[in-house]
């Protein structure tokens, strides 16, 4: 099968294929993508993932299909809602 993994910073983005065998996790895919050579902060049993932007609720368990493009996902430095606050905040 053939699946993509992607992790992007604000400067960089990354989106490696690799071929993968039927039954393959979405943890398996990162971890054999080598995309942590990349971006050594990335920890595939821990960081959320979605497939296409939908959260993946368990990593581990979630086979992928033919097409599939992995995405992890890094931590929120800042709550969104606080963000939003803020944003209004300096506007006033």
């Amino acid at each position: 099968m053939d699946v993509e993994v992607a992790f992007a910073r604000p400067e960089r983005q990354e989106i490696i294929r690799l071929q993968v065998e039927e039954g393959t996790t979405a943890v398996e895919a990162v971890k054999r993508s080598g995309i942590t050579a990349v971006f050594p902060e990335i920890d595939a049993e821990r960081d959320d993932m979605g497939i296409f932007g939908k959260v993946i609720k368990n990593p581990s368990s979630h086979e992928l299909r033919d097409g599939d493009r992995v995405e992890v996902y890094r931590p929120l430095k800042i709550d969104p809602k606080q963000a939003r606050l803020n944003r209004a905040k300096k506007k006033a």
